[in-house]
């Protein structure tokens, strides 16, 4: 017998991952999917599945399904698209947005379905009160910038997310002069809430 070893082999270079893309990946995967079928009908392989990763890296990343969704839930709501709206546009600008129609390949509309679907479950209701506090009426209210910013924030907060509504259901955009006298209204509406520029 002799003694011979094998020969070593150099080990192969460890293969490059790129987490912070995996991890986008999951988070927009999450947000299409409880946009689309709602926290409790939706599983970590369905999202993992979406985003063409391995579902043991949710956890790893998130900490679990509750946690991706909260992560989810503030990437889906950013609270700094009113600080660069110019103010004496606002008001149009939201009406003739509401006026048209509600594509479904629109983030914003996603984010809105996200929303509804959120509040909708029992399981994350509160979870998107305390987001909806800190992500979207805290803005509005530094965003009005006055001592009853917070009530006005709110009444606006109505406002918007009742105009949503009504976009989703109806669809189609508004045309001739049934637009016209829609955008003029709401404009008003708001206009009334926010107070000079």
């Amino acid at each position: 017998m002799t003694d011979l070893a094998e020969p070593v082999r150099p080990a192969a270079p460890p293969r490059r991952r790129d987490a912070g893309a995996t991890r986008a990946a999951i988070l927009e995967a999450a947000r299409i999917a409880f946009a689309a079928t709602g926290y409790d009908r939706t599983s970590l392989r369905d999202i993992a599945a979406l985003a063409g990763s391995d579902v043991a890296l949710i956890p790893r990343y998130f900490g679990g399904k509750e946690g991706l969704f909260t992560e989810a839930l503030k990437a889906t709501i950013a609270p700094d698209r009113l600080r660069d709206w110019d103010r004496s546009r606002f008001s149009r600008d939201v009406a003739e947005m509401m006026a048209g129609a509600a594509d479904i390949a629109d983030p914003r509309t996603r984010t809105f379905q996200f929303l509804l679907q959120a509040a909708t479950s029992p399981t994350t209701a509160p979870l998107l009160g305390r987001a909806v506090q800190e992500r979207f009426l805290a803005p509005i209210r530094d965003w009005l910038g006055d001592e009853a910013g917070q009530e006005r924030a709110r009444v606006l907060a109505a406002i918007y997310i009742g105009f949503l509504v009504e976009r989703l259901i109806r669809g189609a955009a508004l045309e001739g002069p049934e637009r016209t006298a829609f955008v003029e209204r709401v404009t008003a509406v708001i206009d009334g809430v926010i107070g000079p520029g």
